[in-house]
């Protein structure tokens, strides 16, 4: 089984590849895909964005559109899937899906895809193991960690500065955007390494990994997976 994983920033990519090894068995292999942002989707499949810009959503149309055209020439010797692995922020859940799907749908033929939405950030993934963010800092603010709930809408990365970076998020926010994607770097680094996947208590980062064994346990039967 081949997995084309497509993550809209690097410090994702970062925390995916400590994260994806660690649910899949040995037998699989994949690709991990960072972007610049997430983008927008274009109302047509035939737009081609800016390359340089490099959205993910922005170019999710002409990447669905090729995968599908290369898995249909692996299978079913090379079952293959896409995960497309993206934050929330302030959309609401079921409307984003549906788009994400209609985008799926007019893709001939379909590549065996899952999309798979982090609840409101990616570090809710991080904050979904308490246990490894207090191993990778030792010293972070329990009150915070305490207050926090699973897959809240909260501001995610702000809840997570608060608990480990000296000062809070107010003092990483005042040195630039620059640095608070260092800092998402920083912690992607730091707590994956010590994150139990099977004992994390985020409900979207728990999909993600559902979807990841279906997709093996099926063997790269085309269609959909919600």
């Amino acid at each position: 089984m081949h997995f084309e994983i497509l993550v809209e920033d690097k410090s994702g990519k970062k925390a995916l590849d400590v994260i994806v090894p660690k649910i899949v068995d040995s037998d699989a292999s994949f690709k991990i895909h960072s972007y610049k942002g997430i983008g927008r989707i274009p109302k047509s499949m035939k737009i081609e964005s800016n390359p340089r810009k490099r959205m993910l959503l922005s170019v999710l149309p002409r990447l669905l559109k090729g995968y599908g055209k290369t898995f249909a020439n692996w299978e079913p010797s090379y079952p293959s899937a896409v995960i497309v692995v993206c934050d929330l922020d302030d959309k609401d859940c079921k409307a984003f899906k549906s788009e994400l799907l209609g985008v799926l749908d007019r893709c001939i033929p379909r590549p065996t895809t899952a999309f798979c939405i982090a609840i409101e950030e990616g570090e809710a993934w991080l904050l979904g193991d308490v246990h490894a963010v207090k191993s990778a800092y030792p010293h972070a603010n329990l009150e915070v960690l305490d207050s926090y709930s699973n897959d809240e809408i909260c501001g995610t990365w702000e809840k997570l500065a608060d608990a480990v970076f000296p000062g809070g998020s107010k003092a990483l926010a005042l040195k630039g955007w620059q640095a608070v994607g260092r800092e998402k770097m920083r912690w992607a680094e730091k707590i994956t390494p010590h994150m139990d996947i099977d004992g994390n208590k985020s409900p979207s980062f728990l999909h993600f990994k559902k979807k990841i064994r279906e997709l093996v346990k099926v063997k790269g039967e085309s269609g959909i997976l919600k």
